[in-house]
């Protein structure tokens, strides 16, 4: 592929992380677990990653849990938070615009009796602190909001939301689906007021097949992968040392580079929207002051999986909405208002701060041409 712009699915691996992998893989390959040297040289390694990860969120290494992936991480802190502080507490609050690892386990909740409360923006799009609050009380025992919105790069208000709840209504427990945001905004559990916050390797250019959950010590998550007492007994099952490695390795890279890196996909993300508007016909779904590493944009009436394929054809990688979506129509969109056939023609195109102004002006010319030769 010559250009790559769906950075918010995954992350091309750094070198840093390949190497940490490959020497966990090649040359520490013991089981955590075992008692001898090479099992310990292999939870030395494991220990090193979570120090460098849970630092990086102002944790302590021993509130920092692996997972196989944020979706894990996310089913974790729901059902676990869930099962631990529901039995009398039976409702959740979670925001409309969630991950569908978030939603659809919410949804799943709701099934089995616990009242689910989804809080979608205002007529002018946006999230305010206040609705949550609002849709909190004393029968909550968990809310769940995401730090950035996968789709459009909407920066939600959790640090506002949470701060109040956690005044009005101390025992709600609150989590952050933090994958969107980690790496590329500043994340701090105490600055953000969460209790649980989820994280991904592979989209801060980790490897593929490992997350983490940041659970704030005291609170308590009962575990939903039983069989051993890996990761304290809240999650069971031999860590994968070798993910583990790449991980810590890919954060320690980025973490003294965050504001740098978000200036300059700034400076991207204005240059992107500059050349877009030259064209004509082309809308722009994400809001001025979200996230610069997302850029959601609906083309001129044209599907978005026939453009997409399109792009494809000219070397050009970008999405149609979340990867998880598997090109389905986003509910997320409607919520922020976007329907219709501007929902029909949505694309995100994701970058990183290694992106170009040149591949952003490749995409350009592939849209422009794209909307003549495309039928919708």
């Amino acid at each position: 592929m010559s250009v790559y712009l769906d950075n918010a699915a995954t992350t091309k691996p750094c070198a840093e992380a390949v190497s940490a992998a490959v020497d966990a893989m090649t040359e520490n390959y013991g089981n955590p677990s075992s008692l001898h040297r090479a099992g310990l040289d292999a939870q030395l390694a494991m220990d090193s990653a979570r120090k460098i990860i849970a630092s990086s969120i102002g944790a302590d290494s021993s509130e920092l849990y692996f997972t196989s992936g944020a979706t894990e991480s996310n089913n974790l802190a729901l059902r676990g938070a869930s099962a631990a502080y529901g039995k009398k507490r039976r409702k959740i609050v979670v925001s409309a615009v969630e991950h569908a690892s978030v939603d659809e386990t919410a949804a799943a909740l709701e099934k089995n009796g616990f009242e689910v409360t989804r809080v979608s923006p205002r007529e002018d799009g946006r999230f305010y602190a206040e609705d949550f609050i609002s849709a909190c009380d004393d029968e909550t025992c968990l809310i769940s909001v995401m730090l950035v919105n996968n789709e459009t790069g909407y920066i939600m208000p959790v640090k506002e939301t949470f701060s109040a709840v956690k005044r009005r209504f101390p025992d709600i427990i609150t989590h952050c689906d933090c994958v969107q945001g980690y790496m590329k905004l500043p994340v701090k559990a105490t600055a953000l007021h969460a209790d649980l916050i989820s994280l991904s390797a592979h989209k801060i250019h980790g490897v593929k097949g490992v997350g983490a959950l940041y659970i704030r010590r005291g609170v308590r998550v009962l575990p939903i992968v039983t069989g051993g007492k890996q990761e304290k007994g809240v999650r069971s099952g031999t860590e994968s040392v070798p993910l583990i490695a790449a991980f810590g390795a890919a954060a320690q890279k980025l973490r003294p580079t965050i504001s740098e890196r978000y200036a300059r996909a700034q400076e991207l993300k204005a240059h992107l929207l500059g050349r877009l508007a030259e064209i004509g016909g082309i809308s722009v779904n994400s809001p001025d002051d979200g996230s610069p590493y997302v850029i959601n944009i609906s083309v001129g009436g044209k599907r978005s999986e026939i453009m997409l394929h399109f792009l494809e054809s000219r070397g050009i990688c970008v999405s149609s909405g979340s990867a998880c979506s598997k090109g389905q129509q986003s509910g997320v969109l409607g919520q922020f208002g976007i329907t219709g056939k501007r929902a029909d023609s949505a694309l995100r195109i994701s970058i990183t701060a290694e992106t170009t102004e040149a591949e952003l002006d490749e995409l350009c010319a592939a849209l422009r041409e794209g909307m003549e030769k495309v039928r919708g």
